[in-house]
C-alpha cells in the first residue's frame, strides 16, 4: 500500500512541476500578479508537504528552501525579479532530478542543489523580518480588515472535517493539528456528530471533525498551508473571531446560542429547534406592515435561486476524477479493438445467415461496440495544451541562450489527440521550434531595422479537422531563404539546375537528410540533423508536413495528424483475390475506369474526371498481381499534398472500421504498407500507405505527371 502512495506521488509531483514551470514562465511576464504568486507557492508547498509525508526526506528539504523564498515573495518581502526566476526555474529542474532518482532515472548533483539555494538566498532581504504590506482577510461579519503585521496576534475559528475516507491519501488529520498546534496559542474539541453505532463502524475510515480555535500571529495564510495538500479530502472553513483589538468597536461578539455550541453546553439541533418555535424575520415585517406579503415572497425567490444556482457550479467545478496508469487505457484500446474484429465477423455471420432475432442482437452489439469504441479512445485523448505549456521553457532558455527577445503564444490549446501522439510529436515540435528561434527569428537589433519589433513571436495552434488535427507554429522572422535552399539542393544534387519547380517544391527540400544552409554549427543547429527527423517522425504518424514562407514576413510550418493511431474509419477495396484498407480521411470520391477511357488516354495513367485531368497509379501494376482484369474498374481519389491522385483497383466494398495491427518485423519497411487489419470473415487486409506508393510510382515512373505534378 505505501509503494502505491508514493508512486500517486511521483505522478502527482511531476504534474506539479509541470504546472510550476507554466506559473514561473507567466509570473515572468507579470511579476505582481499576486495569484500566480499563490500558484508558485501552492506548488511548492504540495510538494514538499506530500514528499515528507511519503519518506521522500531530500526533495521535501530542498522544497522547503525554495518555498521559504516564495513566502517572502508572497508576503512582498521580496521582489519577483528576472534572477529570482531563473534561479527557482533550476531550482524546480533540481526537484524533477531527485524525484528522476527516485524512479531509478540515475543520480541528482547535490552540489547544484547547493548552488541553487545559496543563489536564492543571496536574494533574500538582509532582515528577514522587515514589514510587508498588510494583506486584506475576511472578518466575522464578511467586511475587509487588514491582515495581522508582525507581532499582531488573530483568533481564528477553524472546522476541519476530513471526508472519511482520508486516510487512504496516506494523510493523517493528527498530524495536520499538531502543525496548527506550532502556530501558537491552539485549542481543539473533537466534534463526534457523525460517529455511527459502533456495529457499523469501519477501522479506517474517519467519522471526527475539530473546531479548533488558534491566536497565532502567522496570519491566515499559515493555516492554509497546513492543509494545503488535503484540501480537496476535505471541508475547511477559517473564521476570524478576534483580530487583535481592531473589531472591538463592533457589537456583541456571539450570540449566546453559538457560544453555547462553541463550548458544547447545547447541542447544534437543540438550538435549532429553539430558534424554530419562533418567529421568522419576514414574518415579522409583514405583522408589523413593513413589507408587503408579494414583496417578501419575491425576496425569499432570488435567495432561493442564487443558492440553487451557487450549488450547481460547485457541483460543476468538483466533478470526481480518478488517475489511471497509461497502460491500463492502452490495454482497454487493444480489447474495444478486439472487440470491434468480433462484432463485424457477427454482424457478417448475421446478414448471411438473415435470421431476424439474430440481425436484432447484430444491430444492437454494433451499436453498444460503436459507443464503446468512442468513449475508450475519448478516455485516451488530452488537450493539447499540455504538450503546448512544455514549449514555453525551450523558447525561454533558447531565446536568452542565443541573445534574443522572443515570446510564444498559443491558441486551440483545448483540441484534444490521443495521448500517443501526443508523445511522439514532442520530439519534432522540439526542432521545429529551435528552427524558428535560431533561423527564423532575427536578433532584437535587425528586427528593429526591419521596422519590426525587437521581440519576435513563435505562434503554435491546434484545430480539429475531420478526423485530423491540424497543427502550425508560425514565427514572425525572416523567412526562408527560396535562392539559398535552392543553391544548397542543386549542389547536393537533390534537384537539377534546370528544374522548374515552385516556392513549395523548393522549401521541401529542407527535408532531405543532411541539409542544412547554416554558415556555421552552433549548439544549436547547423548540422543538418532535425529536418529529415521530423520528416519521418510525422511519416511515422501517418501525418503530412508543409511549409510555406514570406520574405521579411515569417514562416509557418503546418502538420497534420490523425486523431488516432489506434481505429480509423476506412475504405475497403479488392484487387484480385485480396482486400486492402485505404484511409478514408485521403478519400474524396470513387469514379469508374472503363477500357474505352484507357484507350483515350493514349497509354497515359491520366482520367479526365468532370474536366479535370487526375494522375492515377493502377494498383495490379504496381503491386504485381497476376489475374484477369475486370472491364469495368475503380479508380478511387484521393487527396494527397493538396493534389489529386488516384488508385485504380478492382472493386471498391466499402466503408469498414479498421483496427489497425503493426506488421511483423520482415515486413516493417516495406514501401506502401502501414500496417494490417483483421476482417470479418478472419481474413487479413494490408493498409496502404497512399503517400508513399506516389513517392514509389513516382520513382519507378510508372506514371506520367501532368505539368506541375
Amino acid at each position: 500500500m505505501k509503494d502505491q502512495y508514493k508512486e500517486s506521488f511521483k505522478e502527482e509531483a511531476y504534474e506539479l512541476l509541470s504546472e510550476l514551470e507554466s506559473s514561473l514562465l507567466e509570473l515572468e511576464e507579470t511579476p505582481d500578479d499576486m495569484d500566480i504568486i499563490g500558484r508558485v507557492f501552492r506548488a511548492m508547498h504540495t510538494i514538499k508537504g506530500s514528499g515528507a509525508m511519503f519518506g521522500f526526506d531530500d526533495i521535501a528539504a530542498f522544497t522547503h528552501e525554495v518555498e521559504t523564498v516564495f513566502d517572502m515573495v508572497r508576503n512582498g518581502l521580496v521582489k519577483v525579479s528576472p534572477e529570482l526566476i531563473r534561479h527557482t526555474l533550476a531550482a524546480r529542474d533540481q526537484i524533477k532530478a531527485l524525484l528522476d532518482a527516485v524512479a531509478g532515472g540515475g543520480g541528482a548533483d547535490s552540489a547544484e542543489g547547493e548552488r541553487i539555494i545559496a543563489a536564492l538566498r543571496k536574494l533574500l532581504p538582509s532582515n528577514s523580518g522587515e514589514a510587508s504590506e498588510p494583506v486584506a482577510i475576511a472578518g466575522p461579519s464578511g467586511q475587509e480588515t487588514p491582515a495581522a503585521g508582525p507581532g499582531d496576534k488573530v483568533t481564528y475559528r477553524i472546522r476541519f472535517k476530513p471526508a472519511t475516507g482520508i486516510f487512504f491519501s496516506g494523510a493523517n488529520p493528527v498530524a495536520l493539528i499538531n502543525e496548527l498546534r506550532g502556530l501558537g496559542d491552539c485549542k481543539v474539541v473533537a466534534q463526534r456528530c457523525d460517529l455511527p453505532p459502533l456495529v457499523e463502524m469501519e477501522g479506517e475510515l474517519c467519522y471526527i471533525c475539530w473546531d479548533i480555535i488558534l491566536t497565532t500571529d502567522e496570519g491566515i495564510n499559515a493555516i492554509k498551508d497546513v492543509f494545503i495538500f488535503v484540501e480537496d479530502d476535505c471541508e475547511l472553513r477559517i473564521d476570524v473571531i478576534d483580530d487583535g483589538g481592531r473589531l472591538d468597536n463592533e457589537a456583541d461578539y456571539k450570540k449566546l446560542g453559538e457560544i453555547l455550541v462553541e463550548r458544547g453546553d447545547l447541542c447544534p439541533e437543540e438550538m435549532k429547534r429553539v430558534l424554530s418555535e419562533q418567529k421568522r424575520f419576514g414574518e415579522l415585517l409583514v405583522e408589523k406592515g413593513i413589507v408587503e406579503t408579494d414583496k417578501i415572497q419575491s425576496a425569499l425567490m432570488e435567495q432561493q435561486h442564487v443558492r440553487e444556482i451557487r450549488q450547481d457550479r460547485h457541483s460543476q467545478e468538483t466533478v470526481a476524477s480518478i488517475r489511471v496508469p497509461a497502460n491500463k487505457l492502452d490495454i482497454l484500446v487493444n480489447l474495444v479493438g478486439e472487440l470491434v474484429t468480433v462484432q463485424a465477423r457477427l454482424s457478417q455471420i448475421a446478414a448471411i445467415r438473415s435470421e431476424v432475432d439474430l440481425l436484432s442482437v447484430a444491430e444492437e452489439v454494433e451499436r453498444l461496440t460503436s459507443e464503446l469504441r468512442d468513449n475508450a479512445l475519448g478516455i485516451r485523448m488530452l488537450p493539447i495544451g499540455t504538450t503546448f505549456s512544455k514549449f514555453k521553457r525551450l523558447v525561454h532558455d533558447l531565446s536568452r541562450e542565443l541573445g534574443k527577445e522572443v515570446e510564444m503564444t498559443t491558441d486551440g490549446a483545448e483540441t484534444e489527440l490521443d495521448k500517443n501522439i501526443l508523445e511522439k510529436l514532442n520530439d519534432p515540435l522540439v526542432h521545429l521550434i529551435r528552427n524558428c528561434i535560431d533561423h527564423g527569428i532575427e536578433m532584437p537589433e535587425a528586427r528593429k531595422t526591419a521596422g519590426k519589433p525587437g521581440k519576435g513571436t513563435v505562434h503554435l495552434a491546434a484545430v480539429h479537422s475531420g478526423d485530423s488535427v491540424l497543427i502550425s507554429i508560425t514565427d514572425d522572422g525572416a523567412g526562408l531563404d527560396r535562392d539559398a535552399i535552392w543553391a544548397k539542393a542543386v549542389e547536393k544534387g537533390l534537384i537539377s539546375a534546370s528544374a522548374e519547380l515552385s516556392d513549395r517544391e523548393i522549401f521541401a527540400q529542407i527535408f532531405a537528410p543532411g541539409f542544412s544552409t547554416a554558415k556555421r554549427v552552433t549548439s544549436v543547429s547547423g548540422r543538418g540533423v532535425g529536418m529529415d527527423v521530423v520528416k519521418r517522425a510525422i511519416d511515422s504518424l501517418r501525418g503530412t508536413i508543409d511549409l510555406s514562407s514570406q520574405v521579411g514576413k515569417g514562416t509557418t510550418v503546418t502538420i497534420k495528424i490523425p486523431l488516432t493511431l489506434a481505429i480509423i474509419e476506412s475504405l475497403l477495396v479488392r484487387i484480385g483475390d485480396e482486400c486492402y484498407v485505404m484511409p478514408l480521411s485521403l478519400v474524396e470520391e470513387c469514379v469508374e475506369l472503363t477500357r474505352e477511357d484507357m484507350e483515350n488516354s493514349h497509354g497515359r495513367n491520366l482520367a479526365n474526371v468532370r474536366g479535370s485531368i487526375v494522375p492515377y497509379i493502377p494498383l495490379r501494376e504496381q503491386f504485381k498481381i497476376v489475374g484477369e482484369q475486370p472491364p469495368i474498374e475503380q479508380i478511387v481519389i484521393t487527396q494527397i499534398n493538396d493534389t489529386q491522385v488516384g488508385f485504380v483497383v478492382d472493386n471498391v466494398i466499402g466503408e469498414h472500421q479498421t483496427v489497425i495491427k503493426s506488421l511483423g518485423r520482415a515486413y516493417r519497411n516495406v514501401q506502401g504498407l502501414s500496417g494490417a487489419t483483421i476482417l470479418g470473415n478472419g481474413s487479413v487486409a494490408l493498409i496502404l500507405d497512399l503517400p508513399q506508393l506516389v513517392k514509389a510510382a513516382e520513382k519507378d515512373e510508372l506514371y506520367q505527371l501532368h505539368h506541375g505534378w
